[in-house]
């Protein structure tokens, strides 16, 4: 199976037609380093965000950091769907959850933006038999660092950074 066309990348000099430009050598080539993708408001959301992971670990060819950045997407997305809903139906259509993938020199950063008002905070002893409040304990301890940013009284991105062994 053949792959796609990809557009053609450009990085020449500012005022140079491309078609004059020198072609640039595979190996300096510019990466693509952020992927983004609008989750559904179900749990399904969780399995497309862990697939659509690891994919990309596997384009980016970051595998040393792939359980840990699977488990905290999972964790992250979980955490939106649940909270971020529009409604209380299981099946939210109007829910907006996005992941975004942010491969930098030495870090990945994976990021969840929802519509949740309510901020994220990580349970210190939650109860043994409570099917929540682990989430956010299990990112902090995969994580180099985890934080969360609000971008309106009802919009917030909760992300975490993974080291990647990267120089």
């Amino acid at each position: 199976m053949s792959q796609p066309a990809r557009p053609a990348l450009w990085s020449g000099p500012i005022g140079v037609p491309a078609h004059q430009a020198a072609p640039l050598s595979p190996a300096s080539r510019p990466t693509r380093h952020t992927a983004t993708l609008r989750l559904p408001g179900s749990n399904e959301g969780c399995a497309l965000a862990r697939e659509f992971t690891d994919r990309m670990l596997g384009e980016w060819e970051l595998g040393e950091c792939r359980d840990d950045a699977l488990t905290i997407v999972s964790e992250l997305a979980a955490n939106a769907v649940l909270h971020g809903r529009k409604s209380d139906t299981p099946d939210d259509a109007d829910c907006d959850v996005w992941l975004r993938l942010t491969r930098r020199t030495a870090h990945l950063v994976c990021a969840v933006t929802d519509q949740g008002a309510g901020l994220p905070r990580a349970a210190h002893a939650p109860d043994a038999f409570s099917e929540h409040g682990r989430g956010l304990l299990i990112v902090e301890a995969l994580s180099q660092h985890w934080g969360w940013t609000r971008h309106t009284p009802s919009r917030k991105t909760v992300w975490a950074m993974l080291a990647t062994g990267g120089a």
